[in-house]
């Protein structure tokens, strides 16, 4: 069994580990800390969670998980998991983290959005959690820096496109939006039900945190420069997501070698669904799944790509990815604890 802790366990993201961890047939969770709420029962801070009340969170001591745990996930807020794990890792536990915090190869290009990095040498080791990607250098690595949900959605699809020259790398646009969830449990003016219930616009728009870290992946896949435009909103659901992004096809590429393309990259992978023709990626039909689910339209007039994908942005884009790191770093079934057949509803 691989022995699990959660490290800031009383989020979205925390809750979304406790359950997959849970019932997954090869982990089991050891346990779970929150300064915030130490001493507390994990039913006392989600009372859904009836049958965990022997789930107590405690504050976090690396020295004590040494021995107890092989791997921890950090879902913690950034700039704050870079000072946990350097800990984690002194102690030869692998760590997960899904802050933005070991996402970048570019320690500049983290800190000109986030703060200096008080991990340096730990950043030049991790190695980005982008599963279908990186999958060879996740099974070696001891510290992942798991994908934000947003650059989840937008690089999945975009990747191939770009290694196999099918579009421009310039004038790429991702149009967003996204569940209230992805703004994390802490309150909120802008999350309050009243300002988000019958409720659409967009938000941070030009200065969103996640851009950098989609360049600097999508520059990684070009071999060039890119510098896409991003532009996510706020839709008045609990959780999923949908980018629809506009790339310009290079000359002669017709939709044939988007969809070959595509095909050959992902259609032997579990958790990314190239969809038939004509029908389109909704967030209704990802929630609650690990999956990406993708299709596009080419404007044959105007050589125009449109590609949307959605995913459900506390498991693909979170919790779900990071739970399938751990399966690929040790080695074991990717689909174990993430296989399973949602309904509909």
């Amino acid at each position: 069994m691989i022995k699990t802790a959660i490290i800031g366990a009383s989020g979205y993201t925390g809750l979304e580990l406790v359950k997959l961890i849970s019932n997954h047939p090869k982990a089991c969770l050891e346990a779970v800390t929150s300064n915030s709420y130490q001493g507390k029962s994990f039913t006392d801070i989600f009372p859904s969670m009836r049958g965990f009340e022997s789930l107590v969170c405690t504050p976090f001591d690396a020295k004590t998980l040494s021995g107890r745990v092989d791997v921890a996930f950090l879902a913690l807020p950034h700039k704050v998991s870079m000072d946990f794990a350097p800990q984690l890792i002194e102690q030869g536990i692998k760590v997960i983290d899904l802050s933005a915090d070991f996402r970048f190869d570019n320690i500049k290009a983290y800190e000109a959005v986030y703060q200096p990095h008080t991990a340096p040498t730990l950043l030049k080791e991790s190695v980005y959690g982008l599963c279908e990607i990186n999958r060879e250098q996740i099974k070696n690595a001891r510290i992942i820096g798991n994908p934000g949900c947003y650059p989840t959605s937008i690089l999945v699809p975009l990747i191939p496109l770009l290694k196999e020259k099918l579009i421009s790398s310039q004038s790429l646009i991702s149009d967003s939006k996204s569940g209230v969830s992805g703004a994390g449990r802490s309150l909120s003016l802008t999350t309050h039900f009243c300002e988000v219930n019958e409720s659409f616009g967009p938000y941070k728009v030009g200065n969103h945190r996640h851009t950098p870290e989609i360049n600097e992946v999508l520059t990684g896949a070009a071999g060039t420069p890119v510098s896409l435009t991003f532009v996510p909103h706020l839709v008045p659901v609990t959780r999923g997501m949908v980018s629809t992004i506009y790339a310009q096809v290079r000359e002669n590429v017709d939709e044939k070698q988007i969809r070959d393309t595509l095909k050959k990259w992902y259609e032997n992978e579990p958790f990314i669904r190239l969809l038939p023709p004509g029908k389109f990626p909704n967030m209704s039909h990802i929630k609650g799944t690990n999956c990406c689910d993708i299709n596009f339209h080419l404007e044959p007039e105007s050589g125009r790509l449109i590609v949307v994908s959605a995913i459900d942005n506390l498991l693909k884009g979170a919790a779900g990815q990071a739970v399938q790191n751990m399966n690929i770093m040790f080695s074991i079934d990717e689909k174990a604890g993430l296989d399973w057949v949602q309904t509909p509803l």
